[in-house]
């Protein structure tokens, strides 16, 4: 029977990678005639951040995925074993966008496309977490139906501390995860939370080693994997070993390697199951699930891209030029400075930007 192509357009992508690759039964035997669309981000040298560019092929790619009848599931993750996605490209944000509020709505309508495209895939999407998924990656990655990660990831938000607010999706998936309080701490605070606290949390759906010594697989040795308490009483698993024990941590670290294959055979593994179900009631109870989701994400999208919008005049564009710009040790802005000057009336100007951003405090200016 001669199907017809439901795409909007074809295209060839040039800031992502689309790959087909072949779908593994529980045996790892590839299935004849079905696959997995993977969908990979392709900017390592800046933490595979989406510019402008990359957004709208995510859309695309999401939609052809959706649309092909020999696709599984969907596989979206990156390239290297540093990070998953570190959120917008910070450099184009200070560049460009930074002061520019009517060119960042229309940026902004791009990326609330890009979060939908992924919530109304009729593909199961699982987000293959090769590394830190921090800030706009961990909201596209939260859009995800299935989440498996490095352990040695890492989970959170930035917003607050770099100029602007995690509602990209965070703030309207992040309760539905953990609760209120736990979303709370993470997204003012803006401390991360390792892989294995992801996992107790309910974050993600797995995790699988990375880290090979002498051979061996071993468990992020970074973090804390017993259940034991602090002085205040709290169990503290998962959280980064202090001191000396993370000296040690980071010695032992330095002398493996990584080795994602454990990852991928929890990524196969996974879509094996996905495999032994009817199709059509997979998506219909991954559709019901996603609800929960779009219910806050479809009621607040627009709203907070106005807001954030605006904040490019103030907040954001002291945040980003702060961490663009800024010496390598020092990429926030004097928090305290700008409290006390707005505390006094201070206008949001040129001279407030200078008085608070690293960038100008050894400058003549």
């Amino acid at each position: 029977m001669k199907t017809k192509n439901h795409n909007l357009v074809e295209v060839t992508y040039k800031e992502i990678l689309f790959e087909k690759r072949p779908c593994l039964n529980h045996d790892g035997n590839p299935v004849k005639d079905l696959y997995n669309a993977w969908i990979i981000l392709n900017n390592p040298k800046q933490y595979n951040s989406y510019t402008t560019a990359a957004v709208k092929e995510i859309i695309l790619a999401f939609g052809q995925a959706s649309n092909d009848r020999s696709v599984v599931a969907v596989v979206f993750t990156a390239v290297g074993d540093k990070a998953f996605c570190t959120g917008g490209n910070t450099k184009e944000y200070a560049e460009y966008y930074a002061g520019n509020p009517q060119e960042y709505s229309q940026y902004m309508r791009l990326f609330n496309d890009m979060v939908s495209a992924i919530l109304k895939c009729e593909k199961p999407v699982i987000c293959r977490v090769n590394g830190m998924r921090i800030g706009g990656g961990q909201e596209i990655g939260m859009a995800c139906d299935f989440s498996v990660s490095s352990d040695m990831a890492r989970f959170g938000q930035a917003g607050p501390k770099h100029g602007s607010a995690a509602i990209g999706g965070a703030t309207d998936f992040l309760p539905l995860y953990v609760g209120v309080e736990r979303a709370m701490a993470s997204l003012t605070l803006c401390e991360p939370w390792s892989a294995h606290q992801a996992y107790y949390f309910g974050v993600i759906t797995d995790i699988a080693p990375v880290l090979k010594v002498n051979g061996k697989f071993i468990p992020n040795p970074m973090v804390v994997t017993d259940k034991i308490v602090d002085e205040y009483g709290r169990f503290i698993f998962g959280t980064m070993k202090t001191g000396e024990e993370l000296k040690k941590a980071k010695e032992l670290t330095a002398s493996g390697e990584i080795d994602l294959s454990m990852l991928d055979n929890l990524t196969n593994k996974l879509i094996a199951k996905i495999l032994y179900t009817f199709p059509n009631c997979m998506n219909k109870s991954i559709t019901e699930v996603r609800k929960f989701k779009l219910e806050h994400w479809d009621k607040n999208k627009e709203a907070s891209r106005e807001w954030l919008a605006l904040n490019m005049m103030t907040e954001a564009k002291a945040g980003f030029r702060a961490f663009n710009e800024g010496p390598k040790e020092n990429r926030e802005v004097d928090f305290i400075k700008l409290r006390q000057l707005l505390s006094e009336g201070h206008e949001w100007n040129d001279e407030l930007h200078r008085a608070i951003s690293p960038q100008f405090q050894n400058a003549n200016v």
